[in-house]
């Protein structure tokens, strides 16, 4: 069907073998070419009545003029390949990764886990510190960062079941397939919950967390007045996130299907969609300090593989049901970025997270922050990880 691109091309993309393959990127010029003639004839609305109605339609436009005239998909492309690109097939279910070894040989390996809006492109402006930080002194990690189901180029789902806690257990067979038998753990959003699984459902394979977006709950017996000013600012702010900024997640946690079809029709539609997390949950103007040509990265990433509704799917599975319960008793621990929609009390983080090594509340960033401030994210990771 026109407009809903074929898997694109690799040198293994039939292999569904339990190997771990390498996965070269070159996606065919005519689905380029399809994507210059929608947006050359793309069909905007009117400006909104209020500002608070959405992104702004000045803000599309250009957006969707820089995505046509100035946006190379072959550089992203040729990245991504250079990283050194992996597929293979777990639980039935096609699983691509950056698999990026660092030279050391005292690194660790680390798996990072992206959420949404957002895709292994989160991950590309840390590797080489994380990897190869040039100084012996600092920590260096072999560095496994996966496709989440139905996002970019991993397989999307064909029945349902692919939940948090499955993706957890299909990581440990990732890590376990690359020769890691105990490793460490990052992530946010999505990511973050199914970082937090991996230490609930295999202590013994994972040897530590990080997290920017920790999942608690208010412990028994607390109450607001144990809270200092910052904290119940970041449960107002939570709170006005839910009543007011969370739309998208209602509809992508019960109808992702019908969403689906305009992001997967318009690239107008998928590019919107996600540049307004980008403004909206990043530090300061605009996009914050994420590149605008990242977030067209991931915006085409998206498209590309036609993945709108495939990756809302995730909410539809998990959201409201993923465990926030469970203790967490493998080290951990939590860098706060003050532009993250969600900032819980550390008393109720500690309370969940029982061995709490590390936890820093930033000056600046948000929740790109691996995009946004990746020197202040590499700088947490290590120091995360240099107490585990």
């Amino acid at each position: 069907m026109r407009g809903v691109p074929d898997q694109p091309a690799t040198d293994q993309s039939a292999d569904q073998s339990t190997d771990v393959v390498p996965f070269v990127l070159d996606v065919p010029p005519d689905q380029l070419e399809d994507l210059r003639e929608r947006l050359h004839r793309v069909r905007l609305p009117e400006p909104a009545t209020d500002p608070g109605q959405g992104l702004g339609l000045d803000a599309v436009a250009e957006l969707c003029r820089a995505w046509l005239d100035e946006h190379d998909w072959r550089r992203l492309e040729a990245e991504l390949n250079r990283r050194g690109q992996f597929r293979t097939v777990i639980d039935g279910l096609g699983v691509h990764f950056l698999h990026v070894r660092s030279p050391r040989s005292d690194a660790r390996p680390l798996i990072i886990t992206h959420g949404w809006p957002g895709s292994v492109v989160e991950v590309l402006d840390a590797l080489d510190a994380l990897t190869d930080p040039g100084d012996d002194a600092l920590p260096a990690f072999h560095v496994v960062a996966p496709s989440l189901p139905g996002f970019g180029f991993s397989d999307k789902p064909t029945a349902p079941g692919w939940t948090v806690a499955r993706i957890a257990d299909a990581w440990v067979e990732l890590m376990g397939r690359l020769g890691y038998d105990r490793f460490l753990a990052q992530g946010g959003d999505w990511g973050a919950m199914i970082t937090t699984s991996l230490g609930v459902r295999h202590p013994d394979r994972v040897a530590g967390l990080h997290t920017t977006m920790p999942q608690a709950r208010r412990p028994d017996g607390d109450t607001e007045a144990d809270l200092d000013e910052t904290e119940a600012r970041w449960l107002a702010e939570a709170r006005e996130f839910r009543e007011v900024g969370s739309g998208y997640s209602a509809q992508q946690r019960t109808r992702p299907q019908t969403l689906g079809y305009g992001l997967v029709d318009s690239p107008a539609a998928q590019l919107a969609w996600i540049a307004e997390k980008f403004v909206a949950w990043t530090d300061g103007e605009g996009f914050g300090g994420v590149p605008r040509d990242r977030v067209l990265d991931n915006v085409a990433l998206y498209w590309l593989t036609a993945s709108g509704a495939s990756s809302a799917r995730l909410y539809w599975e998990s959201f409201g049901r993923a465990d926030v319960d469970s203790p967490v008793t493998v080290p951990s621990a939590v860098s706060v970025f003050p532009a993250e929609m969600v900032k819980l009390p550390r008393a109720w983080v500690e309370a969940r997270y029982t061995d709490l090594r590390h936890w820093n509340a930033l000056p600046t960033g948000g929740h790109f922050a691996s995009l946004e401030v990746p020197q202040d994210f590499v700088d947490e990771v290590r120091a995360a990880f240099s107490l585990m």
